[in-house]
């Protein structure tokens, strides 16, 4: 099961190449966008070689075991060569001296064959197995792939924590980050092999097939980069997406505080009835927008001395402090909400500070659903206006 998700997770990764190819052809050099196609579809065949579906299509036998091997390690070699040469060609453009290291990556990749023939595998049922005399180019053929991993994976690791360290919050940082998770993941998945190392120079004899965790290790390697290589590209709709979640989020949330508004004041609603009409986003907007009209006809009815003892009450009612500004705004909306409906008005006082100054829709909606949760907890808010409460003199409350 879980070898399977893996290999579907390969797939995906081929997606996200070729995605990324198409989407930034016009805006990165050709070169550096076929050195990330390179990677995805180096490490991706390498992985469905050694698939027992490939075995399958092709039919078992010696030959597809020798071929399925050396293939497996040379693409391998190669996906790392290619994952190097993108990140150079990113980090230094036109600068960067690709051909070292080209030359490392190719010499590499004859000599694990060299070693390969000459270690002569032999199959037997689920191991490989090498003669006394041809131990020693199995086990150089292991150790030459690991040295190759090592230094690899250490230019790829300092390219990402340099870049990453030093890049703005944002999906560019984010991404580099993931691609640096994939070189971790990539070197625990390399050098899980010694373990089969240290077994090859004792028996002479090493698994013949992928285990579990290697495709797992492959397959979380070949995520962790796609995302990351890829994040920039679809980052924007995932984060609409997510605005869209959040703004309607927050749209039902205030409902309880609108719907008493609207009952007080009929006229705030500005289109009844079409309230998500224009996507959750428009909708909590104008939402926002219907509840500060509503605050806004109630002003003569609020009463200018209730806020500060609002706040003492609820301070005294256990109302943690975090919660208090909230807790006085829904108190003191319901308190001109009753007075409204009595015709009670109030002379101006000391205008209160505006809890919303300068703010935008995100900000405004979220004080308003810390006030909505407030204005829910409708025995908490009774108690702290009963608390509050004071006898309206003739200077200041009149009808």
């Amino acid at each position: 099961m879980i070898e399977t998700l893996a290999y579907y997770l390969c797939l995906v990764g081929f997606a996200g190449f070729a995605y990324k190819l198409i989407e930034a052809r016009h805006s990165q050099p050709a070169r550096t966008m076929w050195f990330l196609a390179g990677f995805g579809i180096c490490i991706a065949t390498g992985i469905l070689v050694l698939t027992p579906a490939m075995e399958a299509l092709i039919g078992p036998g010696p030959v597809f075991e020798w071929v399925a091997t050396l293939a497996g390690d040379e693409l391998r070699v190669g996906a790392i060569g290619f994952a190097v040469a993108f990140t150079q060609s990113m980090w230094r453009g036109e600068r960067a001296r690709l051909a070292p290291y080209a030359l490392f990556t190719g010499a590499t990749m004859v000599l694990l064959a060299v070693c390969f023939a000459l270690s002569e595998p032999r199959r037997v049922g689920d191991q490989t197995v090498f003669s006394g005399g041809a131990l020693p180019f199995a086990v150089a053929d292991k150790v030459l792939f690991l040295l190759y991993s090592l230094v690899s994976f250490g230019l790829l690791g300092t390219v990402f924590v340099r870049s990453a360290w030093h890049a703005d919050p944002g999906p560019l940082r984010a991404g580099l980050w993931l691609l640096f998770a994939g070189v971790g993941t990539a070197f625990v998945w390399t050098f899980w092999d010694v373990d089969d190392v240290r077994q090859l120079a004792a028996t002479a004899r090493i698994g013949a097939r992928e285990d579990l965790p290697s495709s797992v290790l492959a397959a979380a390697t070949i995520g962790f980069v796609a995302t990351g290589a890829t994040l920039s590209a679809w980052s924007p709709a995932v984060s609409s997406v997510l605005g869209r979640v959040r703004a309607y989020r927050a749209y039902r949330r205030i409902e309880p505080l609108w719907t008493a508004l609207r009952a007080a004041v009929p006229g705030i609603a500005l289109d009844p009835g079409r309230e998500l009409a224009g996507g959750a986003e428009f909708a909590l907007y104008r939402r926002v927008i219907e509840i500060r009209d509503g605050h806004l006809a109630l002003r003569a009815h609020f009463d200018p001395g209730l806020p500060a003892r609002a706040a003492d009450a609820a301070r005294r009612a256990g109302v943690r402090e975090a919660d208090v500004a909230a807790t006085v705004e829904a108190v003191t909306l319901a308190a001109a909400i009753e007075a409204g409906r009595a015709g009670r008005r109030f002379e101006p006082g000391e205008t209160p500070p505006d809890p919303w100054p300068d703010a935008d829709v995100e900000t405004e909606a979220a004080w308003l659903v810390r006030v909505s949760r407030a204005w829910r907890r409708e025995t908490v808010v009774e108690r702290v206006r009963a608390a509050a409460s004071a006898p309206v003199s003739a200077g200041n409350g009149r009808r």
